[in-house]
């Protein structure tokens, strides 16, 4: 045993308890190159929360779905292959499913150019016999899709069985934190939305994507569906039907949805929901008959997404907090008036991509860590 061994390990706080944060918790708690770390997840919503609207895991699509060529970098693209990969390995657990998916689009597109044919599977261009009015091209390949109210839960099972703890707690200031890191600990900042209003980091660039979605059941829809128009998405609809993997409950498909860019509203609004189902049943008309297709529920979710793209990055901050309207800080249980410094690695802002990154994502996150020790 080394003498790095012989000492106590230090203390790994996670701060938010969605995929992000658990995949991150995950990988410093099994990798033998990491650490050794006490880790513990500190949260306000956890993995048996799958019905609160205050965070985005439970109602996220949680599929693999091609980035636009535009928005797409190097960096989102190292992410989506380390996740994609992970998540093909698990299609034998069952808490994945391996997805044939065909995407439409109105306008013609030269997809020799499209940077993530390699990484699904059996990508072809569909011909134009295969393509319905009123699109002009399509293609179609495998994918995975996974179910965020098997997934999480899973996930959080196998953390408690790596001796992670869970600690319910909101938290308003990044001074809330210390009794938790003690001393030379170190915090991955995983609170998606959070971050905007948290004291210590107050995130302006970070803004929320409201989606609405619609969950059913069908076994005669078996096969994704996505709507690639850009004129649509501009004005907060998107259109796809995702099946999902299910144990405790079989042929779950999800219908959507919108994309509505700063739309704080968590509230129902089933005229969009109408137009939701309306335009996946005309991809899917199985959907319109009801003794076959089964409304199991409704959805709205807020999706953390940040200007400028997701933040991966490691911070130190200065405690306690002083300066500017920082001298207004609430006092807390265990005030730090000690002066010492808090190392963090900030991992939120991913938006609608946070299952599909999320692995690649806690690679980097982890890197970071190895690189603050």
């Amino acid at each position: 045993m080394t003498s790095d061994q012989e000492h106590s390990p230090k203390q790994l706080v996670v701060l938010g308890a969605g995929v992000i944060g658990l995949s991150v918790a995950y990988l410093a708690a099994t990798r033998h190159d990491v650490g050794p770390f006490k880790v513990t997840i500190v949260a306000r919503d956890m993995p048996e929360d799958m019905d609160s609207q205050a965070w985005a895991s439970p109602f996220a699509g949680a599929n693999w779905s091609p980035t636009p060529l535009e928005r797409s970098d190097p960096r989102s693209c190292r992410w989506e292959q380390t996740t994609f990969n992970k998540f093909w390995d698990m299609i034998p657990t069952g808490l994945v499913k391996k997805l044939p998916t065909k995407i439409y689009s109105k306008t013609a597109e030269n997809t020799s150019e499209l940077q993530w044919t390699n990484l699904v599977r059996e990508f072809r261009v569909l011909s134009p016999e295969e393509i319905p009015e009123p699109y002009v091209i399509g293609c179609a390949y495998d994918t995975i899709s996974i179910n965020p109210q098997e997934y999480i839960p899973w996930l959080k099972l196998q953390l408690i069985h790596h001796g992670v703890q869970f600690v319910r707690k909101q938290v308003t200031t990044l001074e809330e934190l210390k009794p938790f890191i003690g001393s030379d600990g170190i915090l991955v900042n995983a609170s998606g939305l959070g971050s905007k209003s948290i004291i210590g980091i107050e995130d302006s660039k970070l803004f929320p994507i409201r989606g609405q979605t619609i969950l059913v059941q069908s076994s005669d829809v078996q096969d994704s569906v996505y709507i690639n128009d850009r004129d649509s998405s501009l004005n907060g609809e998107i259109t796809y039907t995702i099946p999902r993997p299910g144990t405790s409950l079989s042929d779950t498909v999800l219908l959507g949805g919108t994309f509505e860019q700063g739309n704080w509203d968590t509230s129902l609004d089933m005229n969009i929901a109408q137009a939701i189902f309306e335009r996946c049943a005309k991809l899917q008309p199985s959907l319109n008959d009801r003794n076959r297709a089964k409304i199991l529920s409704h959805h709205v979710g807020l999706r953390p997404a940040r200007k400028g793209g997701a933040r991966v990055e490691a911070e130190v901050i200065q405690f306690p907090l002083r300066g500017g309207n920082h001298d207004l800080v609430p006092c807390n249980t265990s005030p730090s008036e000690e002066c010492n410094t808090l190392q963090i690695v900030h991992a939120y802002g991913f938006g609608g991509a946070g299952y599909q990154v999320s692995w690649g994502a806690a690679e980097d996150v982890v890197s970071l860590i190895k690189s603050l020790l």
